[in-house]
């Protein structure tokens, strides 16, 4: 599992630039859903031929992170 640390604070606007970024930069085969608990936090999945990535917005942790089953780095060094 890949960790990628965004911002060291939970920021709603970063995050979802964040979402927007994976959007345009890897191409995947479904969108989940968003998914918001009760905190404030918010997440997004997206699933590609190469496996699933999590966008998150985590109050619980104050920080915006992506966690992904393979290397997202090739898809963003262009």
């Amino acid at each position: 599992m890949f960790r990628y640390s965004i911002c060291t604070c939970a920021d709603a606007d970063i995050y979802r630039k964040q979402c927007k970024a994976i959007e345009k930069n890897i191409p995947f085969k479904r969108k989940e859903p968003e998914l918001a608990d009760v905190d404030g936090s918010l997440a997004q999945i997206y699933t590609s031929e190469n496996g699933r990535i999590i966008v998150h917005n985590s109050a619980y942790y104050n920080e915006v992170f992506v966690e992904s089953e393979f290397d997202l780095l090739p898809f963003f060094s262009k």
